[in-house]
């Protein structure tokens, strides 16, 4: 049985209260009736008693104390779900907004989701091709991973969102079963209208499914636009059987938006603001990357935040570091002086990259070759650092050496075009390339045998 609640008890922000309501559920789905007949949406976020706190999705500008009418659905709000979902564009909360019609559902998935349980996850072993040399060779992106990109205000996150977005694949099986979610969170609609256009140009826009919450929209849609995003991706995953690659970016404006919603509620903030239960709410996001045993498909996460003040110790990158396996670190160094993409080396790791890499997967020599890199990469940042204090024509000739090799790699390894798609194959051996401008002996992260294969020092870098 339908039951209309008439009239709001109180009205906070995006919230409204009432009073004397029975059988209501937590993060149940309500419909709001405005006085003129406009219909609202909303989701149950606190209850005590009889009386229930209510978001209101659209925001309460225009809600009346009196003659509001409100209507429990009785169900968690829900994502339909369909094949048809690739090539569409969402809002924050799923509504198509490409016009070209709401999506046949052949399913519904509560949008939180459903934790999936330690025993039945299989470890990640294959990796994703993203065509960007840095990140396949030395922060190589897995399969069921969760790999987030830590960049700032300003930089070229969304350039590289796009690149990946566009060039990522699979090798071992058809591109037929690889697509991408892509959610952005608070995006500005020029910003917004740049990952559209992109996608369709680049032809790729059949292969992603896109959610836009755009800097205009109510804030409460940021919190449910990655849910939203998962919730697809976990569809096209487990139950069609696809490779589904997660870009979401900006988490930054998400966790604001959690922030301002924690605050209407009058909850008490912890660090910079930021509620309490940031660490497990995050966690309940990232937490839905992975394959399950018994599924052909796979959830893989890049999740892209915004350090404010480049600021690595803000509870946002903070917490997003303790939960996920690995980051990706864009350096405003680099970006500066024209290098893209902009990513830092050395803070920058894929902790599951080890077993997804090597004979069967990359090549065999790509491990040996990912850890002289960063070694010698490690040896040029020192050389740099002694140059800055006694000059650089003091410096001894192997740290000199080692100043050119950090100028050629920044160059032509680190350095890519934007539309520059390099195979794996094509990255090691630009690697090795620039190994050899090195003495043999400055090379101890790598055995005789391959060095006799790959150390060419004749070929270097022009």
């Amino acid at each position: 049985m339908l039951i209309d609640y008439l009239g709001v008890r109180e009205i906070n922000g995006s919230l409204i209260v009432l009073d004397d309501v029975e059988g209501a559920s937590f993060e149940e789905v309500v419909d709001i009736r405005l006085e003129d007949g406009t219909l609202r949406q909303g989701r149950v976020v606190q209850m005590e008693g009889s009386r229930v706190v209510i978001q209101v999705f659209e925001g309460t500008r225009g809600i009346s104390l009196d003659n509001t009418r409100t209507r429990l659905k009785g169900h968690p709000m829900e994502l339909a779900l369909s094949p048809e979902l690739l090539g569409r564009v969402f809002d924050g909360a799923g509504r198509p907004i490409d016009g070209l019609g709401d999506i046949y559902p052949v399913a519904r998935a509560n949008i939180n989701g459903t934790p999936i349980n330690p025993v039945s996850r299989v470890y990640p072993k294959n990796y994703i091709n993203t065509g960007i040399s840095t990140i396949d060779t030395l922060m190589t992106l897995i399969r069921g991973q969760k790999l987030p990109i830590f960049s700032g205000s300003g930089m070229k996150h969304n350039e590289l969102a796009v690149q990946i977005a566009r060039q990522a694949r699979i090798s071992d099986e058809g591109e037929e079963k690889f697509c991408i979610v892509f959610a952005a969170m608070g995006a500005k609609n020029d910003v917004a209208e740049y990952f559209r256009r992109s996608f369709d140009e680049s032809g790729v826009l059949q292969k992603v499914v896109m959610f836009l919450n755009l800097s205009n929209d109510p804030i409460i849609e940021r919190i449910l636009t990655p849910r939203c995003a998962l919730t697809a991706a976990e569809y096209l995953a487990f139950e069609q059987g696809m490779h589904v690659l997660v870009i979401m970016t900006d988490m930054t404006s998400y966790a604001e938006a959690l922030r301002e919603f924690s605050s209407s509620k009058g909850e008490i903030p912890g660090r910079k603001g930021f509620p309490g239960y940031l660490y497990s709410d995050l966690a309940s996001l990232y937490e839905r990357a992975g394959m399950v045993r018994g599924k052909s498909g796979s959830v893989t996460q890049i999740p892209i935040l915004t350090m404010p003040n480049d600021d690595v110790t803000h509870p946002v990158p903070d917490l997003t570091g303790y939960i996920t396996e690995g980051q990706i670190v864009l350096d405003r160094t680099l970006d500066n002086s024209g290098v893209y993409p902009p990513v830092s080396i050395l803070p920058s790791l894929s902790r599951l990259m080890k077993d997804g890499i090597g004979e069967g997967y990359t090549r065999a020599d790509h491990s040996a070759l990912s850890n002289q890199l960063f070694a010698s990469y490690a040896k040029v940042m020192d050389a740099r650092s002694l140059a800055s204090v006694i000059g650089e024509e003091e410096l001894s000739p192997t740290d000199k050496k080692y100043i050119e090799f950090g100028k050629l790699f920044e160059q032509h390894f680190v350095s890519q075009g934007a539309n520059e798609n390099r195979s794996i194959g094509e990255s090691l051996d630009l690697g090795w390339q620039l190994l050899s401008t090195l003495p043999r002996e400055e090379l101890d992260r790598v055995d005789d045998k391959m060095l006799d294969q790959y150390y060419h020092p004749e070929q270097k870098e022009a």
